[in-house]
């Protein structure tokens, strides 16, 4: 998740919570206002029933108009009964209707004087009243029927208007965490551009003392020191590379001139053949070492040209032939290869030439019958090649590592070598978009397969 969405899901989730409070408080707190609003009617209400019994001498059968309907205080679903102090029932506002009563009720008000019940339905308000010398049990009862219609329609109100809350506010904070956040998004883009070929590039540094600009200032700096770091170091490996060639090309001159005096004893010619090899192998590295100076993954697809596969073997066999008369190659197309395959990559010769020399060395160093197979099997979507050897394997455990620097197997002892081939032929299929893996698919048989994806 990007960091606007989880800084605009942050706020939207706090103001959900805080707003979700608030809601709930002010939903709580109307509720208990109402509840005691409500109480108040009813107290008020039995105050005038009491008024009214004060001054009458006697109750009809018609139940009396206590108020005038259109009042605040009408109560719904009002019902008046008044007991004597026999609590026997004197009079009742229930018409046409057996009345009936709690005379538990009636006996708990001997003990309170006065009871207020909001548990049942409708609610209940009772005491015990002495008015003009007697007793008198009043009992009433209501539904708040006014003030749940309003808690109703404010509860209503209040998840209506927390749903459009948070949906608006999550809206905005994603389009102003947007807004905020899209310097931020244009130095990721600067950045992302930067590569071993562009490090002189700065970013875009506005006026504004931001954390965002102070971030740019400092990786301008940055980028400085690493150019300059990795300008020194590219020009050391150039510079080294080229300097190592030329003495190098001069002693494998003079091992090819002095092999081919024949006064040599045997011994000292097996030496000297060796060394020739060692030097032919010092040779290669420094090459490789100086083409790669070249490229980088980034520059490279820009100079990619069609190159032969078949023209890329024969020529990489050619050159470790030189080193390895003894090296034969058996070059085969596979049955499985499409009748239109054309058997070309795009990339750069130069360097896919290094990476069969590596493999071609490889087999003529470890194969028994210094002997090498290469398989081209090529389909619509990809050409691979397998260099087939027979000869010591790598063990499981070692495989994982095989193509890091500095990696030598355990059927490389007493071998010479430098441990670089097979980590600067992954290097270089890696700038090709190519794979390259090992297995072992018999005892004795080491298989490197290359994959060019088309």
């Amino acid at each position: 998740m990007s960091l606007k969405r989880k800084i605009a899901l942050t706020i939207s989730i706090a103001f959900s919570l805080l707003f979700g409070i608030v809601m709930a408080v002010i939903y709580i707190s109307f509720n208990d206002f109402r509840r005691e609003e409500f109480k108040e009617r009813f107290k008020q209400r039995l105050e005038f029933t009491s008024h009214f019994i004060s001054k009458s001498k006697d109750f009809g059968e018609e139940a009396p108009v206590f108020f005038n309907e259109n009042s605040d205080n009408i109560l719904l679903n009002e019902t008046i009964l008044i007991f004597n102090e026999r609590k026997e029932l004197i009079y009742s506002t229930i018409k046409d209707r057996n009345v009936t009563w709690d005379n538990a009720l009636l006996k708990e008000l001997d003990e309170k004087k006065a009871i207020y019940s909001e548990e049942t339905v409708p609610e209940i308000y009772a005491a015990l009243k002495t008015i003009n010398g007697e007793k008198y049990y009043i009992l009433t009862s209501a539904f708040d029927s006014n003030g749940k219609s309003k808690l109703a329609y404010l509860k209503y109100l209040l998840i209506t208007a927390y749903v459009m809350s948070v949906l608006l506010i999550g809206f905005f904070s994603y389009y102003f965490m947007g807004r905020f956040l899209r310097p931020l998004e244009n130095l990721n883009k600067e950045i992302s551009e930067v590569t071993a070929h562009k490090l002189t590039t700065q970013i875009p540094v506005q006026e504004s003392e931001d954390e965002i600009n102070i971030l740019a200032k400092s990786f301008n700096t940055m980028i400085v020191r690493l150019n300059d770091v990795f300008q020194s170091q590219k020009d050391f490996t150039a510079s080294a590379s080229h300097e190592i060639r030329t003495p190098i090309t001069r002693m494998a001159f003079q091992l090819e001139n002095l092999i081919k005096l024949e006064q040599h004893p045997p011994e000292t010619l097996s030496s000297l053949k060796q060394i020739q090899r060692d030097v032919y192998q010092l040779s290669d590295l420094t090459n490789s070492l100086l083409l790669l100076t070249k490229f980088d993954k980034e520059n490279i697809q820009s100079i990619y040209e069609e190159v032969r596969i078949d023209e890329v073997i024969f020529e990489a066999f050619e050159a470790v032939e030189k080193s390895y008369p003894n090296l034969k190659m058996d070059f085969l197309i596979s049955e499985d290869t499409s009748e239109n395959a054309l058997l070309i990559i795009k990339g750069i010769q130069s360097l896919l030439d290094i990476v069969f020399i590596n493999l071609f060395k490889n087999a003529a160093v470890y194969s028994d019958n210094i002997e090498v197979d290469v398989l081209i099997t090529e389909t619509n979507s990809e050409l691979k090649v397998d260099v087939i050897s027979q000869g010591n394997t790598i063990p499981e455990e070692e495989r994982s590592k095989l193509f890091e620097a500095f990696m030598r197997g355990n059927n490389s002892q007493n071998i010479s070598g430098s441990g670089l081939g097979l980590r600067i032929v992954k290097r270089i299929l890696e700038y090709h978009g190519a794979e390259i893996t090992y297995s072992s698919p018999e005892q004795h048989i080491n298989k490197f397969t290359v994959f060019f994806k088309k």
